[in-house]
């Protein structure tokens, strides 16, 4: 972990600045961004939030979910003031090893393709499955 900082979990009254980094680090919006949605992901026992604090900020985020099958990682954010510095990587790391706690083997991350630091980044620790996309539906 980069010095100065450490990670731990998100609470209830993270939610606004949590969300606020998502904007911040030019996270792409969803309708799940959201308090409500926070509180949801907060209260599942398969889902955790980490947060990387410097200080009493917040400079980065990341979800992980346990759904029995694969760990999943998802909002992995610095701030952009904060980028550079090691802590993307930390909490890959440490998201890795909550869920793999639960009894995760495998992970997979969903990435936003139009950040090239995004990609590049999570090509240099995961290998990217062929022939395969993602699909959504919002309800």
């Amino acid at each position: 972990m980069p010095a100065g900082l450490t990670i731990r979990p998100g609470r209830l009254d993270d939610s606004a600045a949590v969300l606020d980094l998502w904007t911040r680090a030019a996270s792409l919006p969803s309708v799940t961004d959201t308090p409500d949605g926070l509180a949801r992901l907060l209260a599942e026992p398969g889902a955790v939030l980490l947060l990387a604090m410097a200080g009493e900020t917040i400079a980065g985020s990341v979800i992980g979910a346990w759904d029995g099958w694969r760990g999943n990682i998802y909002r992995l954010a610095v701030s952009p003031e904060y980028r550079r510095r090691g802590i993307a990587r930390a909490l890959v790391q440490e998201v890795e090893r909550e869920l793999a706690a639960r009894g995760a083997r495998r992970f997979a991350a969903v990435v936003e393709g139009n950040h090239p630091w995004a990609v590049e980044f999570w090509s240099s620790i995961y290998e990217r499955e062929p022939n395969q996309l993602r699909y959504v539906k919002n309800i």
